[in-house]
């Protein structure tokens, strides 16, 4: 084999595997951050686990959750999977 081919076979694998697998996944990460970093009291959310509720609390690292009225659970911030749009309105 000369060296072009075997610098084919090792750049190849690596680009693919970046361009497949890593970059997507950390724009995944980045748009979590984003996600959790906005979120403000009275937003409706939805957990990773698909609990529905309402931001009631903000804190560094959790958040409290009203599910029903009067009903409030502390979830930690990462959980929140998604904003919901509420009243047809733009997230």
């Amino acid at each position: 084999m000369n060296g072009f081919a075997v610098l084919w076979l090792v750049l190849f694998p690596a680009i693919a595997f970046y361009a497949l697998l890593w970059r997507p996944q950390q724009r995944r990460m980045a748009e979590a951050r984003a996600l959790q970093g906005s979120l403000a009291p009275g937003d409706e959310v939805m957990t990773t686990s698909g609990i529905y509720g309402r931001v009631t609390r903000l804190g560094d690292d959790d958040l409290d959750l009203e599910v029903a009225p009067g009903t409030v659970i502390r979830c930690a911030r990462g959980a929140v999977a998604r904003r919901l749009v509420v009243d047809g309105a733009d997230e």
